[in-house]
């Protein structure tokens, strides 16, 4: 599946299983919506990713990929330490100058 090159370094360091997020997809004034929070900017995503990380230690596998309203709508199946696991999980992804400007992830 061929991902726009911010999403692909985004689905690549979510299964290299680390926990340094990949900033360098995000632009700086980025804003991430994940179980009804918001973070916003490198530093809070950076803290989102690593607590996410820890408590899930989940991957999240790319399925199919389309384009929906200025969106890059992600169905990816997650597999992790939660109830339900695996999910299928849709990351909804709006890119700005080469960059992820916006990131909402939900069922």
């Amino acid at each position: 599946m061929k991902l726009p090159t911010p999403l692909q370094i985004y689905f690549e360091a979510d299964q290299a299983g680390g926990d340094a997020a990949p900033l360098e997809a995000f632009a700086s004034d980025a804003v991430v919506t994940d179980e009804g929070r918001t973070h916003a900017g490198h530093a809070a995503i950076a803290a989102w990713w690593r607590a996410a990380k820890e408590q899930y230690r989940h991957t999240a596998e790319p399925c199919e990929v389309r384009e929906e309203e200025g969106l890059t709508l992600v169905r990816a199946r997650v597999t992790g330490r939660f109830p339900g696991s695996p999910a299928m999980l849709t990351f909804a992804f709006r890119l700005a100058d080469a960059r992820i400007a916006a990131l909402r992830i939900g069922a």
